[in-house]
């Protein structure tokens, strides 16, 4: 049994984009709060402010200190002590200085366990550069931050279908440059680790990308399937990682194919992010694997152009904080099984005939 809910740690984003809407309308249901405690790092004010301007039925209490933290409640952390000026569907600096210190104190709250997931509202990558930030977005900031020497990967998921990617935030001119036989390895052994460990499949089916259009016709259209893609797939075979290709991607997604797969590796962002969200934004959620700290997020970013509708669906946030949570189980099940291994079994020999024995002896 639990000893308490999961507490779900949320940072507020950009305060003028969509992300107070779908954290209160996810909240304004009563029963998410059986499922779970949440602790959002942003601006009770902001948040009042959102509230009123879209009637969104949501209350919450402001908490001064981390013993403060209840369950049954929408627990609110001011991380900011400046007046905040809302000025919806309008990138700020300001907005972005909002976000970038939610993020922090999330961040140094959840290394002293406060709480056990992060679910990031969406931020602007524009406005929250700073000193301190200085990353094409959140998955990198948090590896630097609460890694502890990881490596992340970006899996974009919606029940069963999950597409990650070898390649994140860079530049396209650069793709081919970055692309490496190790790079792609790295990649797929972290994304097998994952579909394992966190979403409980035994022994996944990994569908992987070409880089080139047609996979690359043999060398007419390009190499690296010939010289890069297939040699790291034939590696990791001999390591007993089921992976299959390399497909074009075209086909591959308008055929449906991928629904025969437990997850597919994109070599670039677009590649894999462009027909995930085509087929599953409303529900889509981006989650940051190979970590010890489990964050997830929406699929959307912070849609400016219908911020203060009351229209943006919060499905997608939802569903970011029920897969944070189920992770968390996950992990929690497989470390649980791992310091109760069954014990060894052994034959031994000692007349005509063997005999099964148990062996009580405490392995280190």
């Amino acid at each position: 049994m639990e000893e308490r809910k999961i507490r779900v740690g949320i940072t507020h984003g950009d305060i003028n984009g969509v992300g107070y809407e779908v954290i209160l309308k996810v909240f304004s249901d009563p029963t998410m709060l059986d499922l779970c405690t949440p602790v959002i790092y942003g601006s009770p004010k902001v948040a009042a402010y959102h509230r009123k301007a879209m009637d969104i039925p949501t209350n919450f209490s402001i908490v001064n200190s981390v013993s403060e933290i209840q369950d049954g409640r929408v627990n609110i952390i001011n991380c900011t002590e400046e007046e905040l000026k809302v000025e919806l569907s309008k990138p700020s600096l300001e907005a972005g200085k909002a976000a970038l210190a939610a993020l922090e104190m999330a961040l140094k709250d959840y290394a002293d366990g406060v709480f056990d997931v992060l679910v990031t509202a969406p931020i602007n990558k524009h406005t929250i550069q700073s000193d301190t930030f200085h990353f094409p977005g959140h998955t990198e900031y948090i590896e630097e931050r609460a890694g502890e020497g990881h490596q992340a990967l970006m899996i974009l998921l919606k029940d069963d279908f999950r597409v990650a990617l070898v390649t994140g935030h860079i530049p396209v001119g650069e793709i081919a440059t970055h692309l490496t036989k190790e790079l792609i390895m790295q990649k797929m052994e972290l994304f097998h680790r994952s579909l394992k460990k966190d979403f409980g499949i035994d022994n996944p089916r990994i569908a992987v990308f070409s880089l080139n259009p047609h996979a690359g016709d043999n060398g007419v259209i390009g190499s690296e399937e010939e010289t890069i893609i297939k040699p790291a797939m034939e590696e990791m075979l001999k390591r007993k990682v089921q992976c299959f290709g390399p497909f074009p991607s075209d086909g591959f997604m308008g055929s449906g194919n991928y629904r025969h797969f437990d997850g597919i590796l994109a070599m670039y962002h677009d590649q894999g992010l462009a027909p995930f969200k085509a087929l599953a934004m409303d529900e889509g959620v981006n989650f940051t694997a190979g970590l010890p700290i489990i964050r997830t997020s929406p699929a959307h970013g912070t849609a400016y152009d219908i911020a203060g509708q009351g229209i943006a669906s919060e499905d997608s946030f939802r569903q970011a904080i029920y897969t944070a949570m189920d992770v968390f189980r996950n992990r929690r099940r497989e470390e649980e099984a791992s310091a109760r291994p069954l014990r060894k079994q052994y034959y031994e020999r000692r007349d005509d005939s063997d005999k099964l024995k148990l062996d009580t002896v405490d392995e280190e």
